[in-house]
């Protein structure tokens, strides 16, 4: 073993000493102007003069170390060549190095502030884990929800919302991006970030999720080689909260949590013993894409109400202030609203009573279901005309899942939603379709996560065909145009969702110039990651599914609205209420019509009318008049057809 010098121990102890901290670090240069100013001091004492004592002398280099004015005053030449050695050393040591190191630390703390380590000290807040492709339209929603975020506000007895948001590593570039949002803009001052992952119970600590009102959860980044998903990611978040909640004898908070894999759902019930509303990402879009294969054009129905903007949304409201009456009566009291229907208590569950007969009597503990273009409209207005009453009787049931049986559809690409959608392809019974999945991913790999994802095969026909969609050579040879539906979906395996668009963009417009050449043409839909590409395709003839969009919508709302999360999901699952497009001949309409007797025609066979789906689009492109004021007349053209919300039910397996 070679000895070790003098000098390198000093250096080790002198280092180990600095990597403590500005403290130390400023320690450490203390005792070196002590040191210099007690050599400097004993080099003069021996001159005598004005140096009565050692420490006098001392003193003298103390102040010529410090401060170089005193330069001018010395006598003497060795005084002065110790003084000027003295005020060189002041400028290295005391100037120089106390200056880096409380610069270095303030830029040091400032860059902590800046991450936000620092735990908030709120309460009643909103929470949200995650930095994701859905945190900027779901803080949009959040802010713009201004008669739903009113009543919360109401409820937790606080007079303004603050939205707490916890990334993997907060910036100012994050801090950018919200002020650039259009629908955040100047009230980014509202939505505080804090640095740390959502699986750090330290990281839970500091965005204070114990006191807040509600905890959102969206589902993290996928990567599909990774061990560790979104959805595990989730439940260690849940199990943290719960711990915490141990640990500090405190109430659990009210969370909303979003799954990719809907078979997750027994064990986050498990994770989290408080009040949570699983929203399940996968199925719900593929939900969506099966309803708008059965009914080409409700996509446009989904984006008016599942995402902000201009339109209508579903609401939710208290039965307390119209206890005792009907659904009719209050249908003619709202004349901006329809009235879809109630949820009923039944000991702690609720009965979902979509298209329910307008005599049905509302009691206080009920939450009626409305459609309105704001949430102002669903408050009683002394001042509006009350309409005529509309008597509504039980809603005729139809079979549903008919229109899939032998329809060919195309699925471009892949990704984790894949199974998802060919389980709920599936779910419609006898009526099932033909798929085949056109992917560069091998079909091994495809069957393997298929086959996790179901034991038995999800759809009895479907088949894997590798190619690139993106070649125009293997597109032709699939022959796109002998299909009845083409689905193009986003990839998850591109490191952005810029990225996936992009590729789904350029697909579609090489699947446009194939299909031109054709006689006749597939109903095309396309989902999307990003809502401001939808606008590169000018004049597109797809249908676009925004999936963070929708996704962050419905997570915002159910934070909001808990009991939204039941409705949506009657809406949009096999059997129950549904949103149809229907024939305006299947109904005796008089040539010219309002909407209010559309209303009372359609009532006879117990079913709600939403508004028109036009044949042709408007000025902005819009195809559907959604909640059409009662007394304009519908003018309703060859090949128009009637949004309706009708109860179905579903159809039996064979």
């Amino acid at each position: 073993m070679l000895p070790f010098r003098v000098v390198d121990r000093v250096k080790f102890i002198v280092e180990r000493q600095l990597v403590k901290g500005a403290g130390f670090q400023l320690l450490v240069v203390g005792i070196f102007i002590g040191l210099i100013s007690l050599v400097g001091g004993l080099l003069v004492v021996p001159q005598g003069g004005d140096f009565d004592d050692p420490g006098s002398a001392v003193w003298w280099a103390f102040l010529r170390l410090t401060d170089p004015g005193y330069l001018g005053d010395d006598v003497g030449t060795w005084q002065r060549f110790v003084s000027t050695l003295l005020t060189i050393s002041g400028y290295v040591v005391f100037m120089g190095t106390l200056v880096a190191i409380l610069t270095r630390w303030l830029i040091a703390k400032m860059e902590d502030l800046e991450r936000g380590l620092t735990p908030v000290t709120l309460k009643n807040h909103v929470v949200v884990l995650g930095w994701t492709a859905q945190t900027l339209p779901l803080l949009s929603e959040l802010l713009g929800s201004s008669g739903r975020m009113q009543r919360f506000l109401e409820k937790y007895d606080t007079q303004k919302l603050n939205l707490v948001v916890l990334s993997e590593e907060a910036s100012a570039e994050q801090v950018h991006e919200l002020r650039s949002e259009p629908g955040i803009g100047r009230r980014a001052r509202q939505i505080i970030l804090r640095s740390g992952s959502a699986i750090q119970p330290d990281a839970l600590h500091r965005v204070a999720c114990l006191d807040a009102a509600a905890v959102i959860v969206p589902s993290a980044a996928y990567d599909s080689g990774s061990l560790i998903s979104s959805d595990v990611q989730t439940v260690k978040a849940l199990l943290s909260i719960a711990a915490q909640a141990r640990q500090y004898q405190a109430p659990l908070p009210f969370v909303v949590a979003e799954i990719q894999d809907i078979r997750k759902l027994p064990v986050v019930e498990r994770a989290y013993p408080g009040a949570v509303e699983v929203v399940a990402g996968n199925a719900t879009i593929s939900r969506l894409m099966v309803q708008n294969v059965l009914h080409p054009g409700l996509s446009e129905v989904y984006n008016e109400l599942l995402t902000a903007g201009e339109g209508n949304e579903i609401y939710l409201r208290s039965g307390e202030t119209v206890a005792g009456m009907s659904l009719g009566e209050l249908a003619a009291e709202r004349a901006g609203v329809i009235i879809l229907g109630l949820l009923r208590r039944q000991g702690q569950a609720w009965d979902i009573r979509l298209a329910a007969p307008s005599d049905t009597r509302i009691e206080a503990e009920d939450r009626v279901v409305m459609l309105a273009r704001d949430y102002a409209e669903t408050d009683a207005d002394p001042k509006a005309q009350v309409l005529p009453q509309i008597k509504r009787g039980e809603a005729k049931l139809a079979a549903r899942g008919e229109g899939l049986e032998g329809r060919r559809i195309l699925l471009l690409g892949w990704n984790r939603r894949v199974p998802s959608l060919m389980a709920e392809f599936a779910s419609y019974g006898p009526g099932q379709p033909a798929l085949d999945i056109v992917s560069v991913v091998s079909a091994s790999e495809r069957d393997q996560e298929i086959s996790r994802y179901a034991a038995g095969k999800p759809l009895r026909s479907y088949n894997h065909i590798e190619a690139d969609y993106m070649v125009e050579d293997e597109l032709r040879r699939i022959n796109p145009a002998s299909y009845d539906t083409i689905i193009l979906l986003g990839s998850d395996r591109l490191a952005s969702g810029e990225e996936a668009d992009a590729r789904t963009m350029v697909g579609y417009l090489q699947l446009e110039d194939v299909l031109a050449e054709a006689a006749r043409r597939p109903q095309l839909v396309m989902e999307l990651s990003d809502p401001d590409n939808s606008h590169l395709l000018y004049g597109h003839q797809s249908e676009m599914l925004i999936s963070p969009m929708i996704l962050s919508h419905i997570l915002a709302q159910v934070a909001l609205r808990r009991e939204l999360r039941l409705v949506l999901d009657e809406l949009f699952t096999v059997g129950g209420a549904e949103i149809q497009f229907r024939d305006p001949e299947d109904y005796p309409l008089p040539a010219s019509a309002d909407f209010q007797l559309l209303e009372r025609i359609l009532a006879v066979e117990g079913e709600i009318a939403l508004g028109v789906f036009r044949s042709q689009p408007d000025a902005a492109g819009r195809h559907l008049s959604l909640n059409p004021p009662r007394r304009d007349h519908l003018d309703i053209q060859p090949g128009d057809r009637l949004v309706v919300l009708c109860m179905t039910v579903k159809a039996a397996h064979s």
